[in-house]
């Protein structure tokens, strides 16, 4: 298949317009990883800044508490222990269940 010079004249500068169009293609490839990245470094970032709680630390035993060591937490654990008995003896009712009347 050979080219005549009028075909030449439109298939050379549609191969550099091609070239152009597959190199823009290719960095924009490149900036779309670049910012996907950026944006899971961010990501990472605030997920190692934000404080992960769980309801259930409050309900750790102080035996549990001694094998980790923490005097910090054991001076919290035992403050919400003594708030919670606290909580629960002024929910108790002052009549109910505290006697019992067999004469009757």
């Amino acid at each position: 298949m050979s080219l005549k010079g009028v075909e030449l004249q439109i298939a050379i500068p549609k191969t550099f317009e091609a070239g152009k169009i597959a190199d823009q293609a290719q960095q924009q490839v490149s900036a779309q990883q670049a910012h996907a990245n950026e944006a899971l470094k961010k990501e990472v970032e605030r997920k190692q800044k934000i404080v992960n709680t769980s309801e259930g630390m409050d309900e750790i035993s102080e035996d549990e508490d001694a094998d980790a060591g923490g005097e910090y937490l054991k001076g919290i654990y035992k403050k919400k222990k003594k708030k919670r008995v606290q909580q629960e003896k002024q929910a108790k009712h002052p009549f109910k269940g505290n006697f019992v009347d067999f004469s009757g």
